[in-house]
């Protein structure tokens, strides 16, 4: 299961995220977080499958509904140690912060 709860401009994002949660999540990513969200905050993800880092790199890119463009400058922060090691894997350091 995954929760995403959002304070002020930050969504901390936690539980496991698999090929299973996304494609539950896939139909509704625009609306999990607000027009203000600029960082995803990824220490409390436990679990984090290929599926998941494909979701996640889309979220960066993602507009809030309410607006007409592509932000394009959320970040991705605080990757879990699991992550980490998805993230070397891919070669994905841009795309990831450890803030």
């Amino acid at each position: 299961m995954i929760n995403f709860n959002q304070q002020e401009q930050t969504c901390f994002v936690s539980g496991r995220l698999t090929q299973v949660e996304v494609k539950q999540l896939w139909p509704k990513r625009q609306e999990l977080f607000t027009a203000s969200t600029q960082v995803i905050d990824l220490a409390a993800l436990e679990y984090v499958d290929s599926a998941g880092v494909a979701l996640l790199l889309a979220f960066v890119r993602l507009s809030h509904p309410s607006t007409e463009e592509k932000s394009g400058s959320r970040q991705l922060v605080n990757p879990s140690e699991q992550l980490v090691k998805m993230i070397e894997l891919y070669d994905l350091d841009a795309f990831f912060s450890k803030k």
